[in-house]
């Protein structure tokens, strides 16, 4: 009797363990022991190495080889049904969304940021304003000396507000962390399509990576594009497997190939977001040991061992390394930076 009640339970086994995974899943795979023990100790790095002040409060990790998860855990608090903050992840959907509209003839990368808003546009329109593109907005280079963000504009009429900002230096030549930046790309998005952002990227990112319609804040009826979206560990790890697989997802090319290379590739030198350029050899800022000083690409940056990443303040990430055919998810409430980085690549990057 014991025998056959094992036997039966065996077969039980085997059959569930052949039975397709809920469509609302990614495959899943096995972690080897190797990278397991890589991830318990960059948890323990991330409670017990930050000092004083510092804090990087770890709330999941999804990891993904040759397209399937083998790792995934979820700490204080939070599941994976939650929802989390992208913070600035949201600007690498919204660069999607930009290059889906060129696809479709709605936008062209050169076109002039003026040209969209003839009713939203100062008195005097200077030469550098009338020459900033639709690029410009996406490397970070619209050519204002100073990071703009919510706090930074004089009016709750953002579009108006970011045109009135002096242009002072040449679109494309200077570098400088610009979230309203991407707000105007949104705008750019509802106005050519008369939808938000988010309605518009529905049927065409949404529905086809199978992630539900997620929230993503607005002011004015304009989805914040450069922050504001909240989205599921594993819905971030879809976006970052499609974009491993240069647009494709399920036998169908969701994101234009092209774009998938054009957004995730070097375009400018950058910095970590308020530092200007000229300021980080006095600080001891360089690409060899800084991950925001490696380039940015369009609302991505690159990142060391031949990877890209959508990242997001306080430590929200997804990491794309091609060569190892590897994606790497991280949520996070982390006030460290670089810090964070290292312990990232000291702990995981290795065992990947």
């Amino acid at each position: 009797m014991k025998t056959m009640k094992m036997l039966v339970l065996a077969s039980v086994f085997m059959l569930a363990s052949c039975l397709p995974q809920s469509p609302d899943q990614l495959p899943r795979g096995k972690a080897s022991e190797e990278l397991t023990n890589a991830v318990d100790a960059f948890y323990e790095a991330t409670v017990n190495e930050p000092q004083g002040n510092a804090h990087i409060n770890l709330h999941s990790i999804m990891i993904l080889k040759h397209g399937k998860v083998v790792m995934e855990r979820w700490y204080n608090g939070q599941t994976a049904q939650m929802p989390h903050t992208m913070w600035s992840v949201s600007k690498t959907f919204t660069a999607t969304a930009i290059g889906m509209a060129i696809n479709e003839g709605l936008i062209k990368i050169n076109d002039k940021v003026v040209s969209y808003f003839p009713d939203k546009l100062p008195e005097e329109v200077s030469d550098y304003l009338a020459n900033m593109t639709v690029r410009d907005l996406l490397t970070m280079t619209c050519g204002h000396d100073i990071a703009l963000d919510f706090n930074t504009l004089e009016s709750d009429d953002w579009v108006r507000s970011f045109l009135e900002v002096p242009v002072t230096h040449e679109p494309g030549s200077y570098f400088v962390y610009n979230s309203v930046g991407t707000y105007m790309l949104s705008a750019i998005i509802t106005e050519v399509t008369g939808q938000s952002l988010n309605d518009w990227l529905e049927p065409r990112l949404w529905k086809p990576l199978g992630i539900k319609k997620p929230e993503w804040d607005d002011v004015n009826g304009i989805n914040c594009g450069g922050w504001g979206l909240h989205l599921r560990t594993e819905d971030m790890a879809r976006f970052g497997q499609c974009l491993l697989q240069n647009g494709r997802w399920n036998g169908e090319q969701v994101i234009p190939k092209e774009w998938v290379l054009e957004m995730t590739t070097y375009k400018v030198p950058s910095g970590p977001a308020g530092t200007r350029l000229e300021d980080m050899p006095r600080l001891g800022i360089t690409a060899e040991n800084n991950q925001w000083a490696k380039g940015y690409c369009y609302q991505m940056w690159i990142c060391s061992d031949g990877g890209f990443r959508a990242d997001g303040a306080n430590g929200q990430y997804i990491m794309v390394f091609p060569d190892k055919d590897v994606v790497l998810v991280l949520t996070t409430d982390s006030n460290q930076y670089q810090p964070y980085m290292d312990i990232i690549w000291k702990y995981l990057i290795s065992a990947l």
